[in-house]
């Protein structure tokens, strides 16, 4: 609800009665002061776009120039003839900063994680703060749900950061960026697979004016599908405990031969033993981050049979031993 009211001041400070809006999205004045309260996708998807189209800003107040009704759809359209993701991202980021001074879209890659990262410019800074959340989330969600969009596959997040303190709704932003998340960084960001950028685009013009008729769900829920065979055997080692973690079991899960499974990971730029490596470190680096569980605990948690090995392995991780990892973590 934190972020219906942040929509609902953007209506005020513009001189606009925000009751229909909110009658659209079927949302109580009483409701709206409920600050702990929930809204479902749909609900803040009828309200965005009732908004939007009053103020006619898809930026909803956010920017120091408005981003007229249909801006973001010109956005989708001028990458749409990118040759790969990695292309079509690049040219979005850059085409925004056009539209909106604001803030600046970077797209990096470092090894096999990209990291797609704001930068805020002084205008932006000055925004309330519940205001700047709500408008760094949503421009987040925007290129995030496009990304997936454009190549028709879920793409799963590593980590999102956020440069503001965790707010009393924190605990929904495990529902928008599924993950690590990370408040009171020096930028907003979300880190992903690098692989996904090499992925061609499966849309073209059709399936665009199609999605552009109903574009606010890919801001406000997640893609469901992913075509990246390396994250579905992530989401094995991660969620199918009671099978063989080895690749008979693992192939026989995804209904491949074992050789297909070694054959196609390696056409990804990938191993099932580097994978299994990233499960590992990733559930690690959670609970020395989410939970004051001893070393030796974790280290039986993430499959290791002494503290000794884990310690080692987890070095080669991270360039760190998981105390030290913590300690960093709470400084």
């Amino acid at each position: 609800m934190a972020f219906a009211q942040v929509i609902v001041a953007a209506m005020r400070r513009r001189g606009l009665d925000p009751a229909g809006a909110l009658r659209q999205a079927q949302i109580t004045p009483i409701q709206l002061q409920k600050v702990e309260a929930r809204i479902t996708a749909l609900q803040m998807e009828w309200l965005s776009g009732a908004a939007m189209q009053a103020l006619d800003d898809e930026a909803l107040g956010a920017y120091s120039r408005r981003l007229p009704w249909g801006s973001y759809g010109m956005l989708a359209r001028a990458s749409l003839s990118a040759s790969n993701l990695g292309v079509a991202v690049q040219r979005w980021c850059r085409h925004h900063g056009l539209l909106a001074e604001d803030l600046r879209l970077h797209l990096s890659v470092t090894g096999d994680t990209a990291t797609l990262a704001i930068e805020e410019r002084p205008h932006h800074l000055t925004l309330p703060g519940d205001a700047r959340e709500f408008s760094l989330v949503h421009l987040l969600r925007n290129i995030h749900g496009l990304a997936c969009w454009y190549v028709d596959s879920r793409i799963p997040l590593h980590e999102a950061r956020f440069p503001f303190a965790a707010p009393a709704h924190a605990a929904a932003y495990v529902h928008m960026f599924p993950g690590l998340h990370r408040f009171d960084a020096t930028q907003a960001e979300i880190r992903f697979d690098a692989r996904y950028l090499r992925l061609p685009l499966v849309r073209d013009e059709a399936a665009l004016r199609q999605m552009l008729q109903r574009a606010l769900p890919l801001t406000v829920l997640q893609y469901r599908r992913d075509r990246l065979l390396v994250q579905q055997v992530r989401q094995v080692l991660t969620t199918q405990v009671g099978i063989a973690l080895e690749a008979d079991g693992i192939a026989a899960h995804l209904n491949l031969s074992a050789r297909t499974l070694h054959r196609q990971l390696k056409e990804e730029g990938a191993s099932l033993q580097q994978l299994k490596d990233e499960v590992r470190s990733a559930r690690a680096r959670e609970l020395l981050h989410r939970s004051a569980k001893p070393v030796k605990q974790v280290a039986a948690a993430v499959g290791f049979r002494n503290e000794k090995s884990f310690i080692r392995a987890f070095r080669g991780w991270t360039g760190t031993s998981p105390a030290q990892f913590r300690r960093r973590l709470q400084e």
